[in-house]
C-alpha cells in the first residue's frame, strides 16, 4: 500500500515558515488524515436503505376491501 505523505518541498516550506516542530507536527498530521481517509475508501460500503426516508414521498397504501 502506498503511504500517502507530502512532499520533501512541501515539509520544508512548513517547517521554514512556522518552525521545526510545527510545521513536522502539520506534515504528519496531514500525512495521518490522508492514510485515514485511503483507509475509508478502500473499506467503504454502499448502504441500502431498509426503513423508507420520511422525506421521501410515498404512494398512498390502497387496501381492497376483502
Amino acid at each position: 500500500m502506498k503511504t500517502a505523505s507530502l512532499s520533501y518541498n512541501s515539509r520544508k516550506a512548513l517547517i521554514v515558515n512556522i518552525g521545526d516542530k510545527a510545521g513536522t507536527e502539520i506534515a504528519d498530521l496531514i500525512a495521518q488524515m490522508a492514510s485515514e481517509i485511503e483507509e475509508l475508501r478502500r473499506t467503504k460500503v454502499n448502504v441500502a436503505r431498509i426503513v423508507p426516508d420520511p422525506s421521501e414521498p410515498r404512494d398512498p397504501i390502497v387496501e381492497e376491501p376483502v
